[in-house]
């Protein structure tokens, strides 16, 4: 899971960057170690039981539709022939659809457009990149509606694979997007993604500024994830408590109104 590629991004989404030249070797690591990067919509195909997965399947994937994926990985990606998925938020795209609240600067949809002719595959992010599971049933449906809405109008094919904001969902959230017309969704979690998980709730391993090259080798092989992320996911589990508390909060507080 990748989010802003640039040599210098705005420091809301620094941490959470590569530099193009990391994920150049990146790349590369990925061509000469024999692994076939797959879009969603492909591992999803596959493990519904209409196709096979090759070799050391991956997915590149990159979430909110920053920029620099166009300018900087696009270019990578050509270079091995890899296939990627990038899920955008399309209230933070620049154009007619623009909420603002975008951290950097973010692709046009000329630019979504040039992705999806190269064969990359663009899902669903919302629409304004909420905290899916704080909202009411409303608003919820909003997000994964519209964000599906405005790529179909804009790419003249309707997106059918999704990824939540933050990593953060529910059964509600997951049922929602199910609903929506979405066939499969990836959360975070910062672990192997595996059939038994469920087309709905997929997990994802996150490279960051910080992730060096030896890292991501161990990663890509599935050595030492857990270790390697055993404390942020231990903050994720105390959050997702709180976060229940909050939603449990404020549908009390909607039903006494």
């Amino acid at each position: 899971m990748y989010h802003a590629v640039g040599p210098r991004p705005a420091r809301a989404a620094y941490g959470l960057s590569v530099s193009p030249e990391a994920f150049a070797e990146q790349m590369a690591l990925l061509g000469e170690g024999g692994f076939t990067p797959l879009t969603t919509a492909q591992l999803g195909a596959a493990w519904r039981g209409d196709g096979t997965l090759p070799r050391r399947p991956v997915l590149i994937t990159f979430d909110d539709g920053y920029e620099g994926v166009h300018r900087h990985a696009l270019p990578a990606l050509a270079r091995h022939g890899f296939a990627a998925t990038v899920f955008v938020s399309t209230g933070w795209l620049r154009g007619p659809y623009d909420t603002g609240g975008a951290l950097d600067t973010m692709l046009d949809w000329d630019q979504v457009r040039e992705l999806a002719a190269a064969g990359t595959e663009i899902g669903g992010h919302s629409h304004t990149h909420p905290q899916l599971d704080q909202l009411p049933d409303e608003e919820l449906w909003f997000e994964a509606r519209r964000c599906r809405e405005i790529i179909t109008e804009e790419l003249g094919a309707r997106p059918v694979s999704f990824a939540y904001p933050y990593g953060y969902s529910s059964r509600r959230v997951r049922r929602t997007v199910r609903e929506a017309g979405f066939a499969q969704s990836l959360a975070v979690r910062n672990a192997l993604a595996r059939r038994c998980q469920g087309p709905y709730a997929l997990a994802r391993v996150t490279v960051r500024r910080t992730t060096g090259i030896e890292e991501f080798e161990r990663l890509v092989h599935g050595r030492s994830v857990a270790r390697t992320f055993a404390g942020s996911r231990a903050l994720t589990k105390g959050y997702a408590v709180v976060r229940r508390a909050r939603a449990a909060g404020r549908k009390v507080s909607r039903s006494r109104a």
